[in-house]
């Protein structure tokens, strides 16, 4: 079992760990630190073991955050994926119904009639204005 020094706080710490986790065990020392070095900045210098309950508790807050945020996510996710499978399992809607206009063929006709018509009338008043 490997024996690794941390440092939190400005002070050493010989740790023990399982072989292959020694930088999980430096990640998670550093994040003590910076609490450490947070507390220290505000409060001084205070005993050891004060500075690494208060620490502790520190990152145990946040921790506590993020499981509220983490759960909040989830249940967010939940409802999102319970409306989509109900979408997907939902019938599809009824086909919409669109009427399209059908001129019947006795307007088509008439109306050709009358452009006929007006053509005819159009050429008999250029005829009398040149004439």
């Amino acid at each position: 079992m490997p024996e690794v020094t941390i440092k939190i706080g400005g002070r050493g710490f010989e740790v023990s760990c399982q072989s292959g986790e020694e930088e999980f065990l430096h990640a998670a020392a550093k994040m003590l630190d910076d609490e450490a070095q947070v507390l220290s900045d505000q409060i001084g210098r205070m005993p050891e073991a004060r500075m690494l309950l208060m620490a502790g508790l520190l990152l145990a807050d946040k921790t506590a955050a993020y499981e509220d945020k983490l759960r909040a996510m989830e249940t967010r996710l939940a409802e999102r994926e319970g409306e989509l499978n109900r979408l997907r399992n939902a019938p599809p809607p009824d086909p919409e119904r669109v009427e399209v206009a059908v001129v019947p063929p006795s307007v088509t006709d008439t109306l050709a009639e009358l452009a006929a018509r007006a053509e005819s009338l159009a050429d008999a008043v250029e005829e009398k204005v040149q004439g």
